[in-house]
């Protein structure tokens, strides 16, 4: 998956430019809601138990406050409410751009 070549924040989504000139908007909450980290998802261990994680919550007025990209295949965004674990493909960034819209 290509990385993004733009990312801005507009209003309270975060939009991203791809190569081949789709743009994907993902709101915050929807962004913050589907973080892959361990410390929201949870973890699994070699017998399938899965550990951790946070019970589904309503992230509405939560912020991205900034954002790295993480090599070739990832970007990390940071949030008002402090996190900032998440490594988010490329491609579940695309997925979450391209989900419909609530």
């Amino acid at each position: 998956m290509v990385a993004p070549t733009d990312i801005q924040l507009i209003g309270t989504e975060v939009a991203l430019r791809w190569a081949d000139g789709t743009e994907s908007f993902i709101s915050f909450a929807t962004l913050r809601a589907a973080s892959p980290s361990a410390e929201v998802r949870g973890e699994r261990d070699i017998f399938g138990h899965q550990y951790g994680g946070e019970a589904p919550r309503n992230y509405v007025g939560v912020e991205v406050t900034g954002w790295e990209r993480i090599g070739n295949y990832a970007t990390r965004f940071e949030f008002s409410d402090g996190h900032r674990t998440g490594l988010y493909s490329h491609e579940l960034l695309r997925q979450l751009g391209e989900a419909p819209k609530e």
